[in-house]
């Protein structure tokens, strides 16, 4: 009786699951989505590369001008951001979209006015900006994510999982709450099937040098998230990953260049990894994005929040089947953080509760 039931429960999810991709439009080619954000990357490094007024000891800690100069920097804005991001403007932008570039009339911002990464990226995730969200405390989000609502909903019953550099994700996720994985800062990922990858970033977790509070290299959430995409192909994955910031907020040029270039090298590897299995080939989306900007050059370039406006000013990117290849985009309406999550659901073919969809890089 007990199997018999089970069984039950399972046919009646699947034929929900069923029922729900049946009931996106015809022409709608998104099964999955995978989200990922970086923390404080600044546009102007995106769009116009390595900055010569950063690439120097007084302003941007460089020990070796030289050897930063021969990596990143080359004579015009477009040969500096394709050296540093190959991946954004090789594949990405050419079959997908990029917003952000101020420089040719693309503005993309947060609306919560405290530019700081717990309300950039609740903002992100909720759909809205709540002013309650106000700062970086670990304090429990009290709204629900687009990935909590999804998780939700018996063709993501789960099907949603997120993965952070930085611990406060456990705050901004409300993983008391959510109702899906969630690995956040240095806490060890224990999944149902402990497989020996997941053995050993978890050692080295343990092992590895706390440069940042609550905060351990990239390449630790990056992997443990790739690892769990390859072992249980989840349809919605989140991954925040922390470097550039920590970088900025040392006043570390080099390092914050570098932290860049690796971050494009993961996007990378993973589109890349997700173009080979069989569930994402043909149907997944990458959106990429930033919670927040920071300072124009001199010492503002290491910080962020409401005392500099301009670190108001964001990125965002979109690839995948159901997004037109119309590039770089230029001489256009504003977009901003609060239509991420509505944009998430839509290219899925949900309908969410808060926010508006950025309606070029849907079907």
């Amino acid at each position: 009786m007990r199997r018999t039931a089970q069984f039950a429960r399972a046919s009646a999810a699947v034929l929900l699951a069923a029922l729900a991709l049946a009931a996106a439009p015809a022409n709608h080619k998104t099964r999955a989505i995978i989200f990922v954000m970086t923390d404080g990357l600044r546009w102007q490094e995106v769009f116009r590369g390595a900055d010569a007024a950063l690439m120097n000891k007084e302003h941007g800690g460089v020990s070796d001008v030289e050897s930063l100069r021969r990596a990143f920097w080359r004579e015009t804005p477009q040969e500096r951001r394709e050296v540093l991001m190959p991946f954004l403007w090789r594949d990405a932008a050419k079959a997908g979209q990029v917003f952000g570039n101020r420089d040719a009339g693309s503005d993309s911002s947060v609306t919560n006015g405290f530019n700081l990464s717990y309300p950039g990226y609740s903002e992100a995730l909720t759909g809205f900006a709540d002013p309650r969200v106000k700062s970086n405390d670990p304090i429990p989000n009290p709204n629900a994510t687009v990935l909590e609502w999804l998780s939700q909903k018996a063709a993501y019953r789960g099907r949603v999982a997120a993965f952070a550099g930085w611990d406060t994700f456990n705050a901004i996720l409300n993983t008391e709450r959510a109702g899906f994985p969630v690995n956040a800062g240095f806490e060890p990922f224990v999944p149902d099937e402990m497989t020996p990858r997941f053995e050993l970033l978890n050692q080295l977790k343990t092992e590895m040098p706390r440069l940042f509070d609550g905060v351990p290299f990239d390449s630790i959430p990056f992997y443990t998230a790739l690892e769990y995409l390859k072992q249980r192909k989840p349809r919605v994955l989140f991954l925040a990953l922390g470097e550039t910031d920590e970088w900025g907020h040392l006043g570390d040029y080099a390092q914050y260049l570098r932290a860049a270039h690796r971050f494009d090298a993961y996007l990378r590897l993973l589109w890349a990894t997700l173009q080979t299995m069989p569930e994402y080939r043909g149907g997944v989306t990458l959106i990429v994005a930033t919670d927040h900007g920071r300072g124009e050059g001199g010492e503002d370039w290491k910080g962020h929040g409401a005392r500099i406006p301009d670190s108001k000013y964001n990125w965002m990117a979109f690839l995948g089947p159901d997004t037109k290849a119309l590039g770089e985009r230029s001489h256009i309406a504003p977009v901003t953080q609060n239509q991420m999550a509505a944009t998430l659901a839509a290219l899925l073919g949900e309908e969410y509760e808060a926010g508006t969809p950025i309606r070029d890089v849907l079907p």
